[in-house]
């Protein structure tokens, strides 16, 4: 069974069996964003820092950074978003994923929340 957790940015992270690290928004954030009508991925090689800005959003609302939920190296992006970011809000926590990782430290996943502990902190925003 995957495991997956998540950022108080509202980015979740899925540990895969095959060493990656699957990173998207919630679905709370691509109802905040609105229609997504473009995605900038990044580069694949890239090394990204625990909170570093990884990926961007534009929403009929406005643009937003995606952040890193953990430090790791960009194995593959998905394309699908790119040419349909529609996929973000009807996927969001699926088929709209934005990135894989190949994590520096799968052991960091600590400093994340659980969905119970995501959904309590959602229940305290306004």
């Amino acid at each position: 069974m995957t495991q997956v957790f998540f950022s108080k940015d509202h980015e979740w992270i899925a540990l895969g069996d095959d060493g990656l690290a699957t990173v998207g928004i919630t679905s709370h954030a691509q109802n905040a964003l609105g229609d997504i009508v473009f995605v900038e991925l990044p580069e694949i090689g890239r090394n990204v820092a625990t909170g570093e800005s990884c990926a961007v959003v534009e929403s009929v609302k406005a643009a937003s950074d995606i952040y890193a939920p953990l430090s790791g190296t960009v194995a593959e992006v998905n394309q699908a978003i790119m040419d349909e970011p529609g996929l973000v809000n009807s996927g969001a926590e699926d088929a709209g994923w934005f990135l894989k990782l190949r994590l520096a430290d799968v052991a960091a996943v600590s400093t994340l929340m659980d969905r119970a502990a995501y959904d309590q902190y959602l229940s305290t925003l306004a």
